[in-house]
């Protein structure tokens, strides 16, 4: 006589309520990964944005003047760092890579992440210099509507 070998039904039943209670346990690790990605996306760009008005300072600095040339391209300064209107093209943020920039107001720059939710609230500020010897500031990560 010949004993057979395999797995009977229930041990293969078995095995795939176990693979079910597994992936039931690890799906809602995965689900909210876009907001992650919106606040990993601001962190960038606000490093970027820092970045930028730091080395524009420095090329400031080194010119003497109150306009910058970079890569060809000329910036308006304020007390030795980038205006305002100027932030986001020096820090290579536009919309065609994922940021919303509204109108400049009152020397304030936002930028926000496109495809949030409530996009005004994935958001940082960049203000310009007020004054000489005070470098320009940036608001704290505004991410509740990531």
């Amino acid at each position: 006589m010949k004993q057979q070998k395999g797995f009977t039904l229930i041990e293969l039943i078995v095995v795939i309520v176990i693979l079910g209670i597994l992936a039931a346990t690890a799906l809602p690790k995965f689900v909210d990964l876009s907001g992650q990605a919106r606040i990993a996306s601001l962190n960038g760009a606000a490093g970027a944005v820092r970045s930028a008005a730091n080395l524009a300072h420095a090329a400031s600095l080194a010119a003497g003047g109150n306009s910058v040339t970079i890569e060809g391209t000329a910036y308006t300064m304020v007390n030795n760092y980038p205006a305002a209107a100027d932030i986001a093209a020096l820090a290579g943020i536009s919309a065609s890579t994922g940021y919303t920039l509204p109108a400049v107001a009152a020397g304030v720059a936002t930028v926000e992440v496109t495809g949030a939710a409530a996009v005004a609230t994935c958001s940082f500020t960049y203000t310009q210099s007020a004054a000489a010897n005070s470098p320009p500031t940036f608001s704290a990560l505004s991410t509740a509507g990531c």
